[in-house]
């Protein structure tokens, strides 16, 4: 089922009524959001729940800067071809 609806005052307005019953989850993609275009539904549920788990971890401080990741990189792969 593909249902449209619009942002009205920060809530969701279906454009057309629906026979869904009440407490029923969707799951709401908006038009435009093409990054994730061409995604299987079990593609997208591994990415959304891959996100939201690189959030708890910045959350509890489980992250590495970038920019150091690739010097101790860099550092490793000098340290090897000696």
């Amino acid at each position: 089922m593909v249902f449209k609806a619009q942002v009205k005052g920060g809530r969701l307005l279906l454009d057309e009524p629906t026979d869904l019953p009440d407490g029923t989850e969707v799951e709401l993609t908006p038009v435009g959001a093409s990054w994730m275009d061409g995604m299987d539904p079990d593609e997208r549920c591994r990415l959304l729940q891959a996100i939201e788990d690189g959030e708890e971890d910045i959350a509890r401080g489980d992250w590495v800067d970038g920019d150091e990741l690739l010097a101790e990189l860099d550092r490793r792969r000098e340290a090897a071809s000696r």
